[in-house]
Formats: C-alpha cells, sequence, structure tokens
C-alpha cells in the first residue's frame, strides 16, 4: 500500500489476529454493518458522501441504472451507475461523528471480512468525494462559486482519540496557524490534513481551493451569536487573516478534517468540494443554492 501518498498514518492500524468481537463490530442478522445498514456488495468504490440525505436522490436521479437503495436514521444509500461508471451516494448527516461512523464502516464493508470477523488479505482503496454547502471566509470568494478543500482544519476534538501521525508539510501549517491565530489553550487542539492529491486535481482543477475549517457545531463553534457569546468572538476574523505560504483558511463547515483524517489513516482517497452559498464577511447568502449544488453534483459525477 506504499503508493498511497498518505501511507504516513496507516501505521496506526489495529493488526487483529482473532476474529473482531461483535461488540465492536456489529453485523445485523442480514448481514449488513450496523448504522449504515448496508452489505459489502451494496457499495462502489466510487463514494459521494452528502450531509442532506435528500440529496442523495438529487444525485441518483442522474444515474443510468440503480441497483441498490438503503437506508436507516439519516444514513440513505443509492449505488448505481453513472456513464459505466460505479457510484455509491450516501447522506452522513452533519457532524464529525457521523463521519467517524460512516468512514469506519465504509472501510470495513471494502476491508474487513464480515463473516469471518477478520481484516482481508488484499487492501480496497475507495475514492471519497464529500459534496456539501459552506459558508466562504474570504471575502472574494462569492456565493453560488465552488472551493475544493486542499486541506481540514479540524476544531473537532476527534483525532484526540486516535494516534494519527501527520506529515512535515501539515505540521508546519499547524504550526504556523497556532502562531498567528492564538489559539485558546482550554478550545479542542487544531489539526491539519491535506486532501488526496489525485482527487483534488482531478475534481476540483478550476475551483476556488484552500483549507476548509471543520467546526463541531454551527452556531458558537462558528462564531455566531444568537442568545450565547462565543468564546472566541472574533473567530472568523483570525481565520479570515491567516496566510502561510500561499495557503489561506477559504471556508467554514462541519465534516472535512474527519473525512481526510479517516480517509488517510484507512487508505483511502478523499476530496470536499463545497458549494458556497453564504459569504460571512460579504454578509451575503445565495438566492437558490439548490442551482449551484445542482451543477456541482454533474461536475463530481463526470470528474469522479
Amino acid at each position: 500500500m506504499a503508493f498511497f501518498y498518505f501511507y504516513k498514518m496507516i501505521r496506526t492500524e489495529v493488526r487483529h489476529s482473532q476474529p473482531i468481537a461483535p461488540s465492536e463490530l456489529i453485523i445485523t442478522p442480514e448481514g449488513a454493518i450496523y448504522h449504515l445498514n448496508l452489505r459489502p456488495e451494496q457499495i462502489a468504490k466510487n463514494v459521494i458522501v452528502v450531509g442532506d440525505q435528500y440529496r442523495v436522490e438529487r444525485i441518483s436521479s442522474h444515474f443510468d441504472k440503480v441497483d441498490h437503495k438503503v437506508s436507516k436514521r439519516e444514513f440513505v444509500t443509492h449505488t448505481g451507475w453513472y456513464k459505466g461508471k460505479h457510484i455509491t451516494a450516501l447522506s452522513t448527516g452533519i457532524g464529525c461523528d457521523n463521519v467517524d461512523i460512516v468512514i469506519n464502516e465504509l472501510d470495513a464493508l471494502a476491508n474487513i471480512d464480515l463473516n469471518s470477523r477478520l481484516p482481508k488479505d488484499s487492501h480496497t482503496s475507495l475514492n471519497i468525494v464529500r459534496l456539501g454547502t459552506s459558508g466562504a471566509l474570504q471575502e472574494d470568494i462569492p456565493v453560488d462559486s465552488f472551493v475544493a478543500s486542499t486541506h481540514g482544519l479540524g476544531f473537532d476534538g476527534l483525532m484526540g482519540f486516535y494516534d494519527a501521525r501527520f506529515e512535515e508539510d501539515e505540521i508546519e501549517l499547524l504550526q504556523s496557524f497556532k502562531q498567528q491565530v492564538d489559539w485558546p489553550a482550554d478550545c479542542n487542539p487544531p489539526y491539519i490534513v491535506k486532501a488526496s492529491e489525485d482527487l483534488l486535481s482531478r475534481i476540483g482543477n478550476d475551483m476556488y481551493q484552500g483549507i476548509t475549517a471543520t467546526a463541531n457545531g454551527f452556531y458558537g463553534p462558528q462564531g455566531r451569536s444568537l442568545r450565547l457569546k462565543p468564546k472566541v468572538d472574533d473567530l472568523n476574523e483570525r481565520l479570515n487573516k491567516f496566510e502561510h505560504n500561499g495557503h489561506r483558511i477559504t471556508n467554514f463547515e462541519m465534516e472535512t478534517s474527519a473525512l481526510y483524517s479517516l480517509s488517510s489513516m484507512l487508505g483511502h482517497h478523499a476530496v470536499t468540494v463545497c458549494a458556497i452559498i453564504a459569504n460571512r464577511f460579504a454578509k451575503t447568502y445565495s438566492k437558490d443554492y439548490h442551482i449551484p449544488v445542482d451543477e456541482l453534483i454533474v461536475k463530481v459525477l463526470d470528474r469522479i
């Protein structure tokens, strides 16, 4: 597996010599993995993940053929064919906690024999594209445009529960962020993980590109104030001013850092592309964000 540019973190993988216990790998009586309610034959190697379960239908409406439709809770999955490509569209719901479930269970479907409960001898790498919506943190990125995430900047705390190893350029970028932004010591420690270079160049080549900040909430964690005051009331201004060797923070959302880190550790390719539906500095909001989202769906389907 050394051909993966992100092989850096696969060393943390647990090597099971005994079957994984039923309490750890939960399989339904029908042979499906617990949360996603999917069997291995119901996923493709190309996976488009979205937060909104209703967006799955908008994607699969373009399929030439749909082989599987499965739903459980917020996890809706359609797998089929688009111009000869086998593709799964899957909704994660909102947040890094849900992404933790989705990526671990997708990997289990691809790389664990659910009958023996042992990892397979050969590794299958998935192409995972998050197709989302986001708010821009730079005034020059207009609503209804597209941003491809070169990196995920995680404020979510998820990596504190994994033995993650990061590359030198990711560590350098994080150190610069901490120095420039003066990150509060009593907030979650941030981390930075980069996208799959292959998917980034293939899918996001004509889009705005930059670091995507991933929050663990929509209001205070993204600097919004309704009736509660955020701890860091100038958070967006701090993020807006960050720059390191041409890298800047372009947008805010709630899933990318978990997607990038978990995919990297498990040996999968991942990239996030978002339709910008709000600009936090221009104070603008899309008049109809469904239009750019539908355009982005076709772009991703054609390029994945």
